[in-house]
């Protein structure tokens, strides 16, 4: 095993106080954090007083990002990776890049720390020690095929959806899920945070009559049935 490693680093999904003490240090002593966007890590940094230098990796670069790393790994840097907020390869880039590093031999640690997909579950009231997990369902083709697989499921469903599209994601949870408690959790750790609990149906009427509702990014927790 070379020496250079390459640390996944979880950042916060939106309260900054959310940020450990082990991440902090990674971050500082990385000699480079290839990340999602620069803007949104140099926030952190700043908020902290870090002064790492920051390079952009994010879907479209990943393969190519990897690349680089490997490079840098190779002379025995360490390299640190953060998406815009929550852990890397969570619905956001960084499981390409894991794989390529290891795959060239040097190692990967992980840097534990919030994601909003178990920070949901750990409010919605639900059982969770079994869970299926499709983050963003597809705009159009498979979406279908997902909500019938959906209503089909025994145990408890967690989706992400954004502010485009959570009412049409209700109207559809409605149809095919009607009588099943859907929890939809917004802008988890942020000021707006927000829980609503209900069926589809309900839910999708209190959102529809007031469009402060529909802001942000949502966790949507369908209870097994």
């Amino acid at each position: 095993m070379n020496e250079g490693k390459l640390s996944i680093v979880a950042t916060p999904i939106g309260n900054m106080e959310d940020v450990t003490l082990r991440t902090l240090r990674t971050l500082k002593e990385a000699d480079v954090i290839y990340c999602e966007d620069t803007r949104v890590t140099k926030k952190l940094l700043d908020r902290y007083e870090l002064r790492t230098p920051l390079r952009r990796l994010d879907a479209n670069t990943e393969m190519v990002g990897a690349k680089q790393i490997i490079e840098r790994l190779m002379l025995g840097e360490r390299v640190a990776y953060c998406s815009d907020a929550g852990t890397p390869g969570i619905s956001d880039p960084g499981y390409r890049l894991v794989a390529a590093v290891r795959d060239a031999g040097f190692m990967v640690e992980a840097i534990p720390g919030p994601s909003a997909l178990t920070t949901a579950l750990s409010i919605a009231g639900v059982p969770a020690d079994s869970f299926v997990f499709l983050g963003f369902l597809p705009h159009k083709k498979g979406r279908q095929t997902l909500l019938k697989e959906i209503a089909e499921e025994e145990g408890t469903v967690v989706l992400y959806e954004s502010s485009h599209r959570i009412l049409k994601l209700l109207g559809e949870l409605a149809a095919v899920i009607p009588e099943r408690q859907v929890t939809v959790v917004r802008e988890v750790t942020k000021k707006f945070e927000e829980v609503q609990i209900g069926q589809a149906a309900d839910l999708l009427e209190l959102f529809g009559q007031n469009p402060q509702h529909t802001k942000g990014e949502f966790v949507v927790v369908i209870a097994g049935t």
